[in-house]
C-alpha cells in the first residue's frame, strides 16, 4: 500500500530533512550488524551467495541454482527505490544498501560522509519468467534524475550519484542501450549523466533502512516531499513519472 502525505504531516521541523537517512536512525542502531560477512566476499557479491558473473559471455548469475536474478540499481536515497520495485510482479526482495566504493562493510555514518566512494543502493532480486531487466531498467529510469551527477534531488554528494551497476556482459548492454535510447530522445533538458558500471561488493544497509517506507510512512512520504523528488520527477518524465 502507498501512503501519501497530508499537509498537516509537513511541518517545518521534518521539511529541514537535508539528506537521506537525517534523522532516521534510532539511538544504537548504527551499529547494527549487517548480514553479509565481509571475510566471505572474495569476489564481487551481488546476493547472499552469489557472485557476479564474470564478462566473458558467461551465463547469467543466479540464486543458490534456480532462476532468480539480480539487478542493482542507485538512484539517491534508498528508502525512495525499494518500492518502486517492490510493486513488480516478479520481484521476489529488495534490500537498501551500500556498493560502488572500495570501504570493506561500512556503516551509514561512513557512506554519508562521502569518502567510502559507495553509493546508497538498491539490489533487487527478480523471477526473469516473470518481468524482465529491460523492464527493471524501464522502472528505474522513470525513478531518477538522469542529469545530475553526484547528486539526487536534495541530497548531494558521490553517495547520491545515479547508477547503474550490471553484473554481466548481457546487463551491461541493455543499460547501455537504454540510456542511449533515451538520450537519443531528447526528452529530458541536458545529457544523460548516469553512470554504468560493473557490480562490485554489495553491502546491505542496516535494518532500520530496509523497507523504511513501509516502517515510517509518513517520515517517508514528508521528506520525500521536502526533497523534491516528486515534483521533480513529475518535470522531467510527466505522467510517466516514478512515485
Amino acid at each position: 500500500m502507498r501512503h501519501r502525505a497530508t499537509p498537516g504531516t509537513l511541518t517545518l521541523a521534518a521539511l529541514l530533512l537535508a539528506a537521506c537517512g537525517t534523522q532516521a536512525s534510532p539511538a544504537g542502531e548504527a551499529a547494527e550488524t549487517r548480514a553479509q560477512d565481509p571475510a566471505e566476499q572474495t569476489e564481487p557479491m551481488t546476493a547472499e551467495g552469489m557472485t557476479a558473473a564474470p564478462e566473458d559471455g558467461a551465463d547469467e548469475a543466479n540464486l543458490a541454482g534456480d532462476m532468480r536474478e539480480v539487478a542493482i540499481f542507485a538512484g539517491g536515497c534508498f528508502w525512495c527505490m525499494e518500492g518502486p520495485f517492490d510493486e513488480l510482479a516478479g520481484v521476489v526482495e529488495t534490500t537498501s544498501g551500500y556498493t560502488g566504493g572500495d570501504e570493506v562493510d561500512p556503516t551509514y555514518e561512513e557512506v554519508s560522509s562521502g569518502r567510502t566512494g559507495h553509493a546508497e543502493a538498491v539490489r533487487v532480486i527478480y523471477d526473469p519468467e516473470t518481468i524482465s531487466y529491460a523492464e527493471l531498467l524501464d522502472v528505474y529510469w522513470v525513478n531518477t534524475d538522469p542529469t545530475t551527477a553526484d547528486r539526487q534531488f536534495c541530497d548531494h554528494g558521490r553517495q547520491y550519484r545515479p547508477a547503474i551497476f550490471y553484473v554481466n556482459p548481457e546487463q551491461k548492454r541493455l543499460a547501455e542501450a537504454s540510456k542511449r535510447e533515451i538520450e537519443e530522445s531528447g526528452r529530458l533538458p541536458g545529457p544523460v549523466v548516469t553512470e554504468i558500471e560493473r557490480a562490485g561488493p554489495f553491502y546491505p544497509a542496516e535494518e532500520y533502512h530496509q523497507d523504511f517506507y513501509e516502517k515510517n510512512p509518513i517520515r517517508y512520504r514528508t521528506y520525500r516531499l521536502g526533497c523534491g523528488r516528486d515534483a521533480r520527477l513529475q518535470e522531467l518524465w510527466g505522467d510517466d513519472a516514478g512515485h
